[in-house]
């Protein structure tokens, strides 16, 4: 069964960049969102076995909403995405339970990658 995967992001083109790298590799695109408060529900409702969540985003960003999504839906496996420069928040979602990170512009087998890790975690 593919892995189902909840894209966050504000930018439209990084979510639609994403699903399509993800559609082609057979991954089950179950939402999107583009903040961490829309995120946070979407997570309680789809309980997705993986999320891509973007680090900066307008309204609550990806650090801040990253405990609450792991406490909406505990089972989910969170991949942060930050653009160059943000190494000290890509740490702090480390420590607050992020399992990997990608960085920004996507390259395809780095975001497989990523995927297959945590979903074995």
């Amino acid at each position: 069964m593919a892995l189902r995967v909840l894209i966050v992001d504000d930018a439209i083109f990084m979510r639609t960049v994403l699903k399509k790298m993800l559609a082609e590799e057979n991954y089950d695109i179950c939402g999107e969102a583009n903040n961490g408060k829309e995120a946070i529900s979407k997570a309680k409702e789809l309980q997705p076995d993986v999320i891509t969540l973007d680090i900066t985003m307008p309204e609550m960003d990806g650090v801040t909403a990253l405990p609450e999504i792991l406490k909406a839906s505990p089972n989910s496996k969170v991949i942060m995405c930050s653009a160059m420069g943000q190494q000290p928040m890509v740490i702090e979602a480390i420590k607050n339970g992020a399992k990997d990170f990608i960085v920004k512009p996507f390259q395809k087998s780095r975001v497989v990658q990523a995927i297959e890790n945590v979903a074995k975690k």
